[in-house]
């Protein structure tokens, strides 16, 4: 394939890029970490969940869920606590 100069700068310059690119990716696939849920909901909980965040709004019921969750772990950690 013959090229001119200018050409030559620019496809250089072009694979310069893709590199950069190509280095941006790799790094972000080296820093990233299997995404696993904490819990795994049984599916009439997934269900009733999913019912909730179409009435309600996903951010109401993730607060309200984060809320309950908290309190209940609380408790549990607080009676686990005073038995040892």
């Amino acid at each position: 394939m013959k090229v001119t100069d200018h050409e030559k700068q620019q496809l250089s310059m072009a694979i310069d890029k893709m590199n950069e690119g190509l280095d941006a990716f790799i790094l972000l696939y080296n820093e990233s970490e299997k995404d696993e849920p904490l819990i795994e909901y049984e599916d009439e909980t997934a269900s009733i969940i999913k019912d909730a965040i179409e009435q309600y709004g996903k951010e109401s019921i993730n607060q309200k869920l984060n809320a309950i969750i908290k309190e209940i772990l609380s408790f549990s950690l607080l009676k686990d606590g005073d038995q040892s």
